[in-house]
């Protein structure tokens, strides 16, 4: 179990704090009770546990004024307070309540005594206006990957030990939602960076071989040359855009057509190539670069590594609720413990180009049932097959930039 884990189990116990406080509200006022919600106490939890839901989506999206703003309200209604106050560690960021015009420049003087010591704190709060109702504070750090990111400040009209066990378990709920927001972040840059390490295993040697195949056609087959070079330049805007996440299929078999014409001009007639694209499918949304690595591990492992011809089969079938692709070649194949090993990641991506990189990225984006499914054998050649959702939360392919 992650530490990211713990704490959202952690998260639980706070919630049900909150629902005691809640409860004693609900108790006060003699609210709920036209609710058919049970007891009291189920009333209060029901209550906490909604307006949690309510908070957690703009804090997920990380510390910012715009989000500490809108979950603000949320936070206040949660604990019941007075005023509630949410700030980073040099500025306020959000304020909700009243006080705002004669305590909101005091606030951070105290926020920095907290940031000192690390642990929540309840302070007076040493208001001269005697109508005012903020006489005491509880300010809770909010914490994260890098330590403390700024506090939540919630007032009271008297000192209240409830509230600071209240304020400080909410604190840690936020803190949790912020460490998810992250952990969201950080899984971004994972994918960022395994998109750039698929680029830089598709450049050094198939820009110069595409090059080279090329520049034998300039004399000898000009007008080939120039589609050539046509192909290669749109295979090479789209394989390093800047724009999206993710692609329809339609465009990743548009470049896959482009690199098996490249391929082609250098493999010449041992390159043999068969397509079965089903139409329906091609609007899938699908992520980024993640058919083109196998297509090129086919050609590799098919006439890179023998002398013989090679038959490829790229189909995409329509399979109700999803997208079915297959790559298949008949080429040298490959054990199926050195296969495994390259999945784990413990044989180096050269030994298949992108297989494991692509297996993790569609399992973090579809789940675990969605990885690569490959049959090889020594000299059986391999296929690897690629289940695709046809709709999926989150994934969608971005607009295509205008030229």
């Amino acid at each position: 179990m992650t530490v990211i884990e713990i704490a959202a189990l952690t998260a639980a116990g706070t919630l049900l704090l909150a629902a005691g406080t809640a409860l004693g509200r609900l108790t006060a006022r003699g609210g709920g009770k036209n609710l058919d919600l049970g007891t009291p106490v189920e009333r209060a939890t029901f209550l906490t546990l909604h307006t949690a839901s309510l908070a957690a989506p703009p804090l997920r999206a990380g510390l910012t004024e715009d989000t500490a703003r809108k979950a603000a309200r949320r936070l206040r209604s949660l604990l019941g307070t007075e005023t509630l106050c949410l700030t980073s560690r040099t500025a306020v960021l959000a304020w909700d309540g009243p006080g705002a015009d004669h305590h909101q420049e005091k606030v951070m003087l105290k926020v920095a005594e907290m940031l000192d010591s690390g642990r929540s704190q309840s302070v007076h709060t040493d208001c001269d206006d005697p109508a005012c109702p903020l006489r005491w504070a509880v300010i809770a750090p909010l914490t994260g990957e890098d330590g403390v990111l700024g506090a939540l400040v919630a007032y009271g009209s008297r000192e209240s030990a409830v509230l600071v066990r209240a304020a400080t378990e909410v604190a840690r709920w936020v803190s949790v939602q912020l460490e998810l927001a992250e952990l969201d972040r950080s899984r971004t840059r994972i994918v960022e960076a395994e998109i750039r390490a698929l680029r830089a295993q598709i450049s050094p040697h198939f820009i110069f071989n595409s090059l080279a195949a090329i520049a034998s056609f300039v004399r000898t087959d000009p007008e080939r040359a120039r589609e050539l070079l046509l192909e290669f330049a749109d295979f090479t805007r789209y394989s390093f855009r800047r724009h999206g996440d993710f692609t329809q299929l339609a465009d990743e078999l548009r470049c896959i057509e482009q690199y098996l014409a490249l391929a082609g001009a250098r493999f010449g007639e041992r390159l043999k190539v068969t397509l079965q694209i089903a139409p329906e499918v091609l609007p899938v949304s699908l992520p980024f670069l993640v058919l083109q690595p196998l297509v090129e591990n086919a050609v590799k492992h098919g006439l890179e590594d023998s002398r013989e011809d090679c038959r490829i089969t790229l189909a995409a079938q329509d399979a109700g609720a999803e997208a079915i692709v297959t790559i298949e070649d008949d080429g040298v194949g490959m054990e199926p413990d050195r296969l495994r090993r390259i999945l784990a990641g413990q044989e180096p991506a050269t030994a298949g180009i992108g297989l494991s990189n692509v297996d993790e990225r569609l399992r973090q984006v579809y789940g675990d049932d969605y990885g690569l499914v490959i049959e090889t054998g020594v000299g059986a050649g391999m296929k690897i097959t690629v289940r695709l959702p046809k709709y999926r939360a989150g994934v969608h392919s971005a607009p295509r930039p205008r030229n």
